[in-house]
């Protein structure tokens, strides 16, 4: 099972809203889903994005990959860069 780290659309039509979701990659995008990460809301001025990051290093931990716009704004929150420096230095304390 490949699970994506991606957005699930939500809102009305032409007010678009997004959930970030952990998913497996064979289900549609606003199909089912494992768990939510967190939300972005473009929308909005400014932008607001909330992420759980327990959550999101958990899953980048047990493989899943992130899609371009997720990998992104977990890049914008600081959490791959902290994904980066937990596996860094797992692997110099081999």
């Amino acid at each position: 099972m490949a699970v994506k780290l991606r957005l699930k659309r939500m809102g009305a039509k032409k007010r678009p809203f997004y959930r970030i979701v952990a998913a497996d990659s064979r289900y549609p995008r606003d199909g089912r889903f494992i768990e939510e990460i967190g939300y972005y809301n473009p929308i909005e001025n400014p932008t607001v994005v909330k992420v759980d990051k327990d959550l999101a290093l958990k899953w980048l931990n047990n493989g899943a990959t992130p899609t371009d716009t997720v990998r992104d704004i977990l890049s914008k929150e600081g959490i791959l860069k902290e994904f980066h420096e937990e596996k860094m230095s797992k692997k110099a304390g081999k």
